[in-house]
């Protein structure tokens, strides 16, 4: 399979200022508007943006308001360049309910003192209105969210008389990375609601936590639930060629390290020649299911009775499940849709995603072990993922080859959805460290992660916000990342831990 291209945010921009100005001091516009240009070409690494320009009283606000409409936005960035009134701005946002943030950039880290007039202070007055919008948009019901820091030029403007060379400040750095987090938070958010979930056989059954309904995930995610069959995916399987097989049987090799037999485990073997191409053909038939259906993600689980032909190929699944996830198409068993979602989310975001659960606690070590018998994000493997026979999948019917992994050692967060009794959904996420110790050898995924706080406090906590039993396993620290995420899907967001 093609890797997945993520979308990008479509992104709204505009410049908020005083028209009575104008006139008043000369090139006072001119300089904002260079402001303006400065900051549309900074988001335009992270999306398509559709700039307004400088809105200054409440009729160029309708007009930007319709604007915004007309281009879809997903999200805008109101950038106070100077003090403007709230009646300048409000007009917009009544009109279009993009999700907001504004910019309080200054243009330096301090004035020129002894050399600034009137006109010169009005360029860095760009905190002054942010308490009046704030509390017009509070008035009018409607969300706002803020960047607060420098505007990061690495140029000082002529007509300046302050050093406006800021790039290298931390007040600059710090405010672009939260706001390249919201334009990167949007376009994930975006894709997602535009993605075509799977929804394979049923959910494990007597899991009660993975038990979904569409409808209500449809309405607060976004996402599309497509009901498919086994029988739909047994009809490709059917017209798998050999060549299909064979270049599977290549893609397997490159990705994977074959094992030996487990030095601990009787049931986890060296896979055998006919397991390896019965993994091979089925993911070939996943690859024509995935391409037919249009599908992003997809969960899965069949259970049927003994020895049917459904149960041998369901057998098949993991490695083929583990090929999609990492080419975007994030894979997650058991019927568990809700945290194929937050490894969509995370897939989206570049931080990977992998199926998980807690495996097991290491007192002496402080750490966690995260993992499953897969699906496995590919991409952020320490090292080839290892390929085992299993002889008997624990608590499943059937058998089949397996993946054996840890994630990259370094800044990891896990990522949760759950749904509580309201029916309303919540992302879960905590920060940890992964740590490359010792694993088990018995055809899991697993990886050390030490959450930076005793286990039983740090289980307290993650038990306490109501998850599931399942989360996604992302590389990097992004918490605040996803919290954007949240906020922008209009959903709760607990973190856990530090």
């Amino acid at each position: 399979m093609e890797t997945r291209k993520t979308k990008t945010a479509r992104i709204g921009l505009y410049s908020a200022g005083l028209k009575a100005y104008w006139p008043q001091f000369e090139g006072l516009r001119e300089r904002l508007e260079g402001y303006n240009g400065f900051i549309e070409n900074r988001l335009g690494l992270w999306g398509e943006v559709f700039n307004f320009g400088l809105v200054d009283d409440e009729t160029k606000a309708r007009e930007a308001g319709e604007y915004f409409n007309a281009n879809n936005v997903d999200i805008l960035f109101a950038h106070s360049a100077t003090y403007f009134t709230s009646s300048c701005v409000l007009p917009i946002h009544q009109i279009c309910g993009a999700f907001t943030v504004m910019l309080n950039l200054q243009p330096g880290a301090q004035m020129n003192y002894g050399e600034t007039s009137t006109g010169e202070w009005l360029a860095f007055c760009v905190g002054c209105p942010v308490p009046e919008a704030s509390n017009a948009f509070e008035r009018a019901g409607i969300p706002l969210h803020y960047v607060n820091g420098l505007l990061g030029l690495d140029v000082t403007p002529i007509m300046s008389k302050a050093d406006e060379n800021t790039a290298h400040r931390p007040e600059a750095q710090r405010a672009w990375l939260k706001i390249e987090q919201w334009a990167l938070a949007a376009g994930a958010v975006r894709s997602l609601k535009s993605s075509r979930f799977g929804f394979l056989g049923n959910c494990y059954s007597g899991m009660l936590d993975m038990y979904s309904d569409f409808a209500m995930l449809q309405s607060q995610a976004g996402i599309h639930v497509e009901l498919l069959e086994m029988c739909d995916l047994d009809r490709h399987l059917r017209l798998v060629t050999q060549d299909e097989v064979d270049d599977k049987i290549r893609e397997v090799e490159r990705f994977f390290q074959i094992s030996g037999d487990s030095p601990s485990d009787p049931i986890a073997r060296r896979p055998t020649k006919e397991q390896l191409e019965w993994s091979c053909r089925v993911a070939a038939a996943q690859d024509r299911l995935v391409r037919e259906s249009k599908l992003d993600a997809l969960s899965y689980y069949y259970h049927g009775s003994e020895g049917n032909e459904y149960e041998k190929l369901q057998s098949g699944f993991i490695v083929g499940h583990s090929l999609l996830t990492a080419s975007g198409v994030p894979c997650a068993g058991e019927g568990d849709i809700k945290t194929c979602i937050a490894m969509k989310l995370c897939d989206l975001l570049g931080k990977g995603g992998s199926y998980s659960e807690i495996v097991a606690m290491d007192y002496l070590r402080g750490t966690m072990l995260i993992g499953h018998d897969g699906p496995f994000h590919i991409l952020i493997s320490d090292g080839k993922p290892i390929l085992r026979g299993m002889g008997l999948y624990h608590g499943k019917h059937g058998s089949g080859v397996s993946v054996e992994a840890n994630v990259i050692s370094g800044p990891v967060t896990t990522l949760g959805l759950t749904q509580l009794r309201n029916g309303k959904l919540r992302l879960i996420a905590s920060q940890g460290e992964a740590k490359k110790y010792p694993i088990l050898t018995i055809g899991n995924t697993q990886t050390h992660i030490d959450f930076g706080m005793d286990l039983d406090s740090y289980m307290d906590e993650w038990f306490k916000a109501s998850p599931t039993h399942h989360c996604a396993l992302s590389v990097g620290h992004n918490a605040e990342l996803f919290e954007m995420a949240a906020e922008l899907m209009g959903i709760e967001f607990v973190r856990v831990g530090r």
